[in-house]
């Protein structure tokens, strides 16, 4: 085996399987889904502490209002919960909070209140960068941005890439966050489910069928190893 790549600069990751993991075991979803943040808080402690520059968590997609009235209150009330239990040790190692996603829309109030209190607590921190994608589909941050562009753009001006991920969740506002380098999605399934679609273009793609509630640090690690072996591509390949 040749010598290893870089760390990435960028992992994102698709936390599926909280509803089969609690099916398998007959207790409620909510269950799966609190057992599904104690995993993603040890992710985020494994991806600092390897030095990931940034770590990107779909939480909640704009799909995901189509489950039950209880299921969304619990998972939002579970977010409450992550940023009140969680904030202090977030800021301390001088991790940043960012959101992703159209938060301020549908959200109950406690929990856009949790947001805005993480936003501010880590806003001047300057160590790894953990985006919470949140009320987000990437289909409707591309329709976003090109109504940005629309409205402050000259017709006469030639549009570009660099202008539509400027005007995307993770452009300007956000710092410009690099596209991801890996992405990582478990339970199974292999598809990126309108998950950065613009931004993943030159991705790497890592699945296990581990469910999100199992899936511990050491897979973690073992991923973005794995992902250091790969040669990467851009563009086509003759």
């Amino acid at each position: 085996m040749g010598e290893k790549k870089p760390m990435p600069v960028h992992v994102a990751v698709i936390m599926d399987g909280n509803g089969r993991w609690a099916e398998l075991r007959k207790v409620p979803k909510l269950q799966g889904h609190n057992m599904g943040m104690v995993a993603m808080k040890e992710i985020v402690r494994k991806a600092d502490d390897m030095g990931i520059k940034y770590l990107t968590v779909y939480a909640f997609s704009t799909e995901n209002w189509k489950r039950s009235t209880e299921e969304i209150g619990g998972i939002f009330k579970l977010l409450v919960k992550f940023v009140a239990a969680d904030l202090k040790e977030l800021d301390e190692r001088n991790a940043k909070v960012n959101i992703i996603g159209d938060w301020h829309d549908r959200l109950p109030q406690d929990a856009i209140d949790s947001v805005q209190e993480a936003l501010d607590t880590t806003a001047n921190n300057t160590g790894m960068v953990f985006n919470i994608a949140l009320n987000y589909g990437s289909r409707a941050e591309i329709v976003r941005a090109v109504n940005y562009i629309l409205e402050n753009y000259d017709s006469s001006t030639e549009i570009g890439e660099e202008d539509i991920s400027r005007a995307l969740y993770t452009g300007d506002e956000s710092g410009n966050i690099p596209d991801p380098d890996l992405i990582i999605r478990t339970s199974g399934e292999e598809r990126l489910s309108n998950f950065l679609l613009w931004q993943a273009a030159y991705s790497e793609l890592a699945f296990t069928d581990t469910l999100w509630p199992d899936f511990k640090p050491e897979e973690f690690e073992a991923m973005v190893e794995e992902y250091r072996t790969r040669e990467r591509r851009y563009g086509g390949r003759l």
